[in-house]
């Protein structure tokens, strides 16, 4: 099993920018996944994200099982809550939502899963989750009845990144939020990943590759893209290796 936190770390001291392509349970259609990842495997994508705030059809692990079935690339779920751990992935992002004061997403669902993750083979990635505003409510916002933290705030959210840094979390994630209107800034970015000894990953609102230059260059380690390639599967043209 490749170790994937290990990769990550590497990656992150030696330079090397990642590229997550998420993919939502529920907007995916099963049967285009074989030529989504064909134009995948084309990019310059390293891993693979499933989830979503919501999974009302109980799609992950179908979803999972035919992503596996189509590539090689770490896959990583990205749950919105405990009932979507899948057995099939690689790894999953343990998340606690920094972010907000709602304890239902800071420990709650993290307890409920913890004896299914303990009987898993799964690679555990302690992630502190971090929403930032991105001009647009988000589904995370609206299930985790929690507040994203305004741009304006970089204290605030510098402040909050270090906390889950120094609670022991090994990866950061600020997210601006599926079809945000603004991705979040190269001066919070850069801040924030000045101030960081762990890898920081950053998604919401990337949906060019200048976006995506201009996250990486600000200091971003691992960014995320879906809504871009659910709208527009061209984009895969502009980051061919």
């Amino acid at each position: 099993m490749v170790n994937i936190y290990q990769n990550i770390l590497s990656a992150k001291n030696e330079g090397q920018k990642l590229l997550a392509v998420l993919i939502d349970p529920e907007k995916i259609d099963l049967k285009n996944v074989p030529s989504f990842f064909e134009k995948v495997h084309q990019s310059v994508t390293t891993h693979i994200f499933v989830g979503g705030s919501t999974d009302y059809e109980n799609q992950t692990d179908t979803v999972v099982a035919a992503v596996k079935k189509a590539t090689n690339l770490p896959v990583i779920l990205f749950p919105g809550d405990v009932s979507q751990i899948s057995q099939k992935a690689d790894g999953i992002l343990f998340l606690s939502l920094l972010s907000g004061r709602n304890p239902e997403y800071l420990i709650e669902q993290q307890v409920k899963a913890a004896p299914i993750l303990k009987n898993s083979n799964l690679e555990i990635l302690p992630t502190g989750y971090i929403l930032i505003d991105g001009k647009k409510e988000t589904a995370t916002q609206k299930v985790s009845n929690t507040k994203p933290i305004s741009q304006d705030s970089i204290d605030l959210i510098l402040n909050t990144a270090l906390a889950g840094e120094f609670s022991g979390k090994k990866l950061i994630y600020l997210e601006a939020g599926s079809g945000a209107t603004e991705a979040v800034s190269q001066e919070i970015i850069k801040k924030v990943s000045e101030n960081l000894s762990i890898p920081l990953i950053v998604g919401g609102g990337i949906r060019s590759k200048e976006q995506l230059d201009s996250a990486f260059n600000a200091g971003a380690d691992l960014v995320v893209i879906g809504t871009a390639f659910e709208k527009n599967e061209d984009f895969f043209k502009d980051l061919k290796k």
